[in-house]
């Protein structure tokens, strides 16, 4: 009898791990494909808004091929994106040339050359600036940025794409070098032993072994920051000066995508035109982004199969 009681403790207690189990188990998948459905969901809102205004009014040579953008005007509402679209990559393209040497720089002495107390603090530093919030990047553009470049160099107005893209460079920089770091750390030890016993020097080392068995997390932080620069709004808006204009030089000023519907959607009536084309330009944001994500992914992908 007693060993009976026992089976069945054990049996019980078998079956209450397997519930327990399960339930971890289907709270993880849960999670999992939360991200998904998070996703598809801001899609279909966004694609549900915009319908309309795509079914209706959307021109495909207007809203690609023009320049003014115009929907508020009483007489001949334009809804041309073409200058939002170069001034969004002008703006972007700026802040990687500033951000990709900059970040690619720090993670390699980070994570290759400092040592101790030297690269916690570093870190520190790294993930300090990661925490500041996009609106004060956007005041530090209006009001520090924007004297610095008129003094420097002469011109009448310091917001335009080189003032954008310094501040855009600074914000992404931070989860860049955060990342390219991890990928120079996730390199075997063994390489650089290697590399070193055949005579190599610490920059042969770095330049020869280190990098190119860590380009595919590399290649990623690169990526990452480009979708950053695409989907920043507040502080692109403080510091591009928000005008309609296609860029001859880094001392113009732009206005991007996601600056025009921060600054537009809320005065916007709901359904009208204007509120269409506004979630028709996040459309668009939203395919770019996940064309950027596509190709990081087909990136390294073809990285790994070579």
């Amino acid at each position: 009898m007693a060993k009976q009681q026992q089976s069945l403790r054990r049996l019980d207690h078998r079956d209450i791990s397997w519930y327990i189990d399960r339930l971890v188990q289907i709270l993880m998948f849960m999670g999992g494909i939360s991200a998904i459905v998070f996703i598809i969901s801001i899609f279909i809102f966004i694609a549900k808004e915009g319908v309309g205004f795509i079914g209706d009014e959307f021109s495909l040579s207007e809203f690609f091929g023009s320049i003014n953008w115009r929907p508020t005007s009483e007489t001949n509402e334009t809804y041309g994106a073409l200058a939002l679209m170069v001034g969004t990559a002008s703006i972007t393209g700026m802040a990687m040339l500033i951000a990709i040497p900059f970040s690619l720089g720090a993670a390699i002495y980070i994570g290759e050359f400092a040592t101790g107390k030297t690269r916690e603090t570093l870190k520190i530093l790294v993930e300090l600036l990661a925490a500041i919030p996009s609106v004060v990047w956007g005041f530090i553009g209006l009001t520090i940025m924007n004297g610095i470049i008129i003094d420097l160099f002469d011109v009448p107005i310091g917001l335009n794409v080189l003032n954008a893209g310094v501040i855009l460079g600074l914000m992404a920089a931070p989860i860049m070098t955060t990342i390219a770091e991890d990928a120079l750390k996730a390199v075997p030890e063994k390489y650089r032993e290697a590399a070193e016993a055949m005579g190599a020097t610490r920059w042969q080392v770095i330049w020869r072994v280190v990098i190119p068995a860590s380009k595919n997390g590399l290649v990623s932080a690169v990526l990452l920051g480009i979708g950053r620069g695409f989907g920043e709004t507040m502080a692109v808006l403080m510091a591009s000066g928000h005008s309609i204009n296609i860029p001859g030089s880094a001392f113009d000023s732009v206005r991007a995508l996601t600056a025009t519907i921060a600054a537009e959607l809320g005065e916007t009536a709901v359904g009208s035109s204007h509120y269409g084309a506004l979630f028709t330009l996040g459309i668009f944001l939203f395919l770019i982004t996940f064309l950027i994500n596509l190709t990081a992914d087909l990136v390294v992908r073809g990285i790994k199969k070579k």
